[in-house]
């Protein structure tokens, strides 16, 4: 494949050689990594030099932003090659990060077979299990027999086919037979007499996290989605559950910090600015508010210059408290261990094993502090102190998550940036609340 120079002349490079088509065929991550650290005019240049197939691969491996940047650029004979290789789901996702003129134009050039389909998903939420599942499923009639049925596996299986579903003369889901349980039955048989009919069934409108736990519960290949009438919409694959817990846990890392779920280390240093300077502002108002608590007790401060040495010693004991029992929490709530009903239960919990390392922690920051200062009041001042702050950290870890859980909102959202404001303040304010009021005891 010829060099892959820009009007620009730049050339896009990986690790010292120029990318080829071979690259792009084999290893489309590290492809696509290299590819989204460019504006969307270079990765189209790419994309129009390769097949269209490929170029729906690398698509998907490209973060979202920038997939659909690129996208939405792409003229219309590329258009209607490529859209036909992406899943209906990342289409979806894909376009509705474009606003609606640009949507529906978009769509307008794409064949209608598939516009069609994009728009079915595009009316389910982002994160319902309608995204998720495949529309592409094998359905037989309940009167079919069992030899008519591993004729139309061998005929029409494009894919590796698990499981057979089957539905009566209303459509409506009435049972699954697996592909290996149907050789193992007499091939006159009706599926109506050999299939099982209890089994689990989800919504498209119901959250993802429900059908993760489903999969956990009933170790299957797929889970059929259908409507309120019992109709088979699609069948999400257990693939599709593996990925998706996978991008929530790393959404959930991202967003405990505030960063972009769709951001990775090469996105666009503009995309990452965008994503994360909200954040780093709300944070810088935090820390304000931490600072007018220490500015409270400024003549404290200045009487007793010892207590600003320490200040750092009890927040970032009581912040890593948080952060520990905050750890725990979201874990908890993500694999259904714990629910925000039991958030006293928790709590109690969190709150009785900071108390008991605040002790532990405590003596050995007082043993220290004694050694350092030969001041019997300031060692007691800062044991209490941070015993306290280490107790409403642990309990603060707990309650942020539950709460937002509770209030239906993800539990790892920023909750980061909530608990080092909420551990600052409690820190300096118990440290220094105290200093100020047993001063007599730091008199020389």
């Amino acid at each position: 494949m010829r060099d892959l120079t820009t009007q620009r002349g730049t050339k896009v490079r990986g690790r010292g050689h120029l990318l080829n088509e071979a690259f792009f065929q084999n290893h489309h991550e590290e492809a696509a990594r290299i590819l989204e650290g460019y504006p969307a005019e270079d990765i189209l240049r790419v994309l129009q030099g390769t097949g269209p197939k490929n170029a729906a691969n690398l698509l998907a491996c490209i973060t979202p932003p920038v997939a659909a940047d690129t996208l939405a650029i792409m003229p219309t004979d590329l258009l209607k090659q490529v859209v036909p290789h992406l899943s209906p789901s990342l289409a979806a996702s894909l376009f509705q990060r474009m606003d609606d003129d640009l949507q529906r134009a978009i769509l307008f050039r794409v064949p209608e077979r598939y516009a069609q389909e994009i728009r079915s998903y595009m009316t389910y939420p982002e994160e319902s299990v309608g995204r998720i599942m495949d529309p592409k499923f094998f359905v037989l009639q309940e009167e079919s027999t069992v030899r008519e049925a591993m004729v139309q596996v061998r005929i029409r299986a494009q894919k590796d086919v698990h499981d057979v579903y089957v539905i009566d003369r209303n459509q409506k889901l009435v049972g699954r037979i697996s592909v290996r349980d149907l050789l193992l039955v007499d091939p006159e048989e009706k599926l109506q007499s050999v299939m099982v009919q209890d089994l689990p069934t989800i919504h498209p409108l119901e959250s993802r996290e429900e059908i993760i736990e489903l999969f956990g519960e009933r170790h299957f290949f797929t889970i059929p989605v259908v409507d309120l009438d019992e109709r088979l919409l699609g069948v999400v694959r257990n693939e599709a559950i593996i990925k998706a817990s996978q991008e929530d846990a790393s959404a959930d890392l991202l967003t405990m910090v505030g960063a972009n779920k769709d951001e990775r280390a090469l996105s666009p240093v503009w995309f990452s600015v965008r994503k994360r300077l909200p954040w780093l502002q709300l944070n810088l108002l935090t820390a304000f508010l931490a600072a007018f608590v220490v500015g409270m007790f400024e003549g404290t401060i200045a009487k007793f210059t010892a207590l600003a040495v320490l200040l750092p010693v009890v927040a970032g004991q009581s912040g890593n408290t948080g952060a520990q029992s905050l750890a725990v929490v979201i874990r908890g709530l993500a694999l259904r261990d714990i629910r925000p009903s039991q958030w006293l239960r928790v709590s109690g919990k969190e709150v009785y094993v900071a108390f008991l390392n605040g002790l532990a922690v405590s003596a050995t920051a007082c043993l220290a502090v004694g050694l350092w200062s030969r001041s019997l009041g300031l060692v007691f001042i800062i044991g209490l102190s941070m015993i306290i702050s280490m107790v409403i950290a642990g309990l603060s870890g707990a309650i942020i998550p539950i709460a937002l859980k509770a209030l239906k909102q993800d539990p790892a959202q920023s909750s980061s940036i909530v608990l080092t404001t909420v551990t600052d303040v409690v820190g300096f304010f118990s440290f220094l609340g105290l200093a100020t009021l047993l001063s007599s005891l730091l008199e020389p």
